[in-house]
């Protein structure tokens, strides 16, 4: 075999290992995604402090013994921009049956979060996660993404993406004291 034939097979064999690997590690990450989540159904949710767009700092302990509609979105988000609307309505169903939602924005200004909540008339806590601590704590991935928290602070279900009016009763229901 000429060395021309070799060094050529040799960039064949190589370029072909690069992409089995890739196939492999993709295969890998996709399988695995749900192992690799921080916070799951059945954990304990992480406690956090953020301030909403009045200046008042809003504590996930502080809601313990309440339901906990834990809601991570974005202005840019259509999926979230969709079902804000059904959470306000259900919002004004369940606060008074101990039921609370916090909308957490995920690394936006407060310019857009506050016009946005202005646009849709919300009534129940949004806090902004600036620098996306919160998310990174809980692994958020796609948008939006919803923890339902029980009144003992315990994650009763992950829900990633958008949501009916329907769904997001069904849930205020599962974590009401």
């Amino acid at each position: 075999m000429s060395k021309r034939k070799k060094k050529r097979l040799l960039i064949r064999v190589s370029i072909l290992t690069v992409l089995i690997a890739a196939v492999v590690y993709t295969l890998y990450s996709t399988l695995t995604d749900d192992d690799r989540m921080l916070v799951k159904a059945g954990d304990a949710a992480p406690d956090f402090e953020l301030t909403d767009l009045d200046g008042n700092a809003h504590r996930l302990s502080d809601y313990k013994g309440q339901g906990v509609f834990l809601n991570f979105w974005g202005t840019w988000c259509k999926p979230c921009e969709k079902e804000m609307p059904y959470m306000e309505n259900q919002y004004q169903v369940y606060k008074d049956e101990g039921v609370q939602i916090l909308a957490v924005n995920v690394g936006e200004s407060e310019f857009q979060v506050n016009n946005f909540a202005n646009e849709y008339n919300l009534s129940f806590p949004v806090v902004r996660d600036a620098q996306k601590d919160v998310m990174y704590a809980y692994a958020i991935g796609p948008l939006p993404t919803t923890l339902l928290i029980n009144p003992e602070g315990e994650v009763v279900k992950v829900v990633k993406g958008e949501m009916t009016e329907e769904m997001v009763a069904e849930y205020m229901e599962m974590i009401k004291p």
